[in-house]
């Protein structure tokens, strides 16, 4: 039987999410779980179960070509992961124990790098050689395409971008994950929300414990009219910018590519995104670049390890 399918995951520090993808990079099934931390080596577990599933799942016994899998993390050059989010996980041989249990090629990425190349392979940036990604979510991250390669540093820690300086301002975690994560990143967001209350400002939100306010409840606000709320994400959008600007000056991309869990929150930040990129972006490159929100969603970073996947495949 032809191996027409690879199987994708995208690891996360709360969620697993695993697909069966073909060649065209068409999703065939999906299925996601809890990430369980209760182990060292359960999420491991977690991925070979949800592998079996999808090999016996709805489309018949599947025929695996290879596997691909995105982590939260840093994936070193003999394979082993560093993934600060998962208990124990300094120095995880998970491409080799996936392709013991498998018996099948696996590759292993981080989750950054899988979403630009998911993003150039069938979303926003479809086609295009230099391209970023910048993920928002509880953390800020950037993948980098430069004339169709990755960017992944000496170090392999290209795309750090919670780690930008964008103003003289330091939020209160700035030290352990970076300034422009501390400002801008989704718990950032809930947090100045709760300082617009604290000083008193009313609105939507003072209607709910201010320990139950995320980055999903001011969106809910803001779109409600709350001014409160509409401040908090435009100064957000305004930062980003910033942080955008810094990157169309130094990589000169043809596209930015806007993902991860806030990127659904965009018709609230984009405006003032765009505007403090080109107020402060190299001219040319500033005017050039087309910045926009994913299309992809949740399926970039699955995308990316299926594209990766697929390239071990002669």
């Amino acid at each position: 039987m032809a191996r027409n399918s690879v199987l994708a995951f995208d690891l996360g520090g709360t969620k697993l999410a695993a697909a069966l993808v073909n060649r065209s990079g068409k999703v065939l099934e999906r299925r996601s779980v809890e990430v369980d931390k209760s182990s060292v080596i359960a999420p491991v577990q977690q991925i070979l179960q949800l592998a079996r599933e999808l090999r016996s799942g709805k489309n018949g016994k599947a025929e695996i070509a290879a596997v691909g899998v995105a982590v939260p993390g840093l994936v070193r050059h003999d394979g082993t992961v560093w993934a600060p989010n998962l208990p124990g996980w300094k120095r995880m041989a998970l491409a080799r124990r996936l392709k013991q249990a498998l018996r099948v090629p696996v590759v292993v990425e981080s989750d950054r790098n899988a979403a630009v190349l998911g993003e150039a392979w069938r979303g926003g940036a479809r086609g295009k050689s230099d391209v970023i990604v910048l993920m928002l979510g509880t953390g800020i991250g950037a993948g980098i395409l430069s004339e169709g390669r990755l960017v992944r540093g000496a170090h392999e820690l290209s795309g750090c971008a919670g780690w930008m300086v964008v103003t003289d301002e330091r939020g209160p975690e700035a030290a352990g994950v970076g300034q422009l994560e501390s400002l801008a990143a989704g718990p950032a967001i809930a947090r100045a929300a709760k300082e617009e209350l604290a000083r008193g400002s009313g609105g939507l939100l003072a209607k709910i414990p201010a320990e139950s306010i995320t980055a999903y409840e001011v969106a809910e606000a803001a779109r409600r009219g709350d001014l409160p709320s509409i401040k908090v994400y435009h100064r957000a959008g305004r930062l980003l910018g910033h942080a955008v600007a810094n990157l169309v000056s130094l990589f000169d991309p043809q596209v930015v590519v806007i993902g991860g869990g806030l990127a659904s929150a965009g018709d609230l930040f984009m405006d003032a995104l765009k505007q403090s990129m080109k107020e402060a972006a190299q001219p040319l490159a500033g005017k050039k670049v087309r910045v926009v929100l994913s299309r992809l969603g949740g399926n970039a970073n699955l995308l990316g390890a299926a594209h990766l996947a697929w390239e071990l495949i002669p």
